[in-house]
């Protein structure tokens, strides 16, 4: 009888012990895992179950909260950033337009050649900053030598454009400390 008393103490102490709780923890987070990978399509261990119901604001969006999502704001902050140094540069390295001296203009080579010593995504910059309406140029897309004349006009006075790119920002939701 005090045999199996023991026992049953040991066992007790083994159960409560926390070294069990960590084992817990440990079988909690790998069927956690497991769970997760059957829900992502490029995983291995992928079982489609009922497709979860998506609604039009959240289809082709990462989940709220997740990394990827950080990510994604993170990147567009960087990206308004880049597009305010750039109607800076054109702002500062650019001549008055003759109907409005706040406004300026510069010609493709000039900001190209100025600012592809900065970041080489100078043509990606201004179509992103001509989708956002701060400034315009003739044509699609601009090449090098072959729309060195072209001028780029800004749209709205640099106080307009950190106006609007601060907004952007704070929609975004996402600061950097400064």
């Amino acid at each position: 009888m005090a045999d199996k008393d023991h026992e049953l103490n040991a066992l007790k102490f083994v159960v409560d012990s926390s070294l069990s709780s960590k084992v817990d923890k440990f079988n909690k987070k790998v069927t956690d895992k497991k769970e997760k990978q059957a829900e992502n399509p490029f995983s291995g261990s992928y079982a489609m179950k009922n497709p979860k119901e998506l609604k039009p604001e959240e289809y082709g969006r990462p989940k709220a909260g997740s990394l990827t999502e950080f990510r994604g704001k993170k990147a567009n902050v960087h990206v308004y950033k880049e597009m305010l140094e750039l109607c800076q540069i054109i702002h500062d390295e650019g001549s008055p337009t003759e109907e409005n001296p706040d406004l300026r203009f510069i010609s493709f080579r000039d900001i190209f050649n100025i600012y592809v010593n900065i970041s080489n995504k100078v043509v990606g910059l201004l179509l992103r900053a001509r989708k956002y309406g701060l400034l315009t140029f003739e044509g699609e897309c601009l090449f090098q030598k072959f729309h060195d004349h072209v001028p780029i006009y800004l749209l709205h006075t640099m106080n307009e454009i950190k106006e609007v790119l601060t907004g952007k920002q704070d929609e975004v939701g996402l600061k950097e400390p400064k």
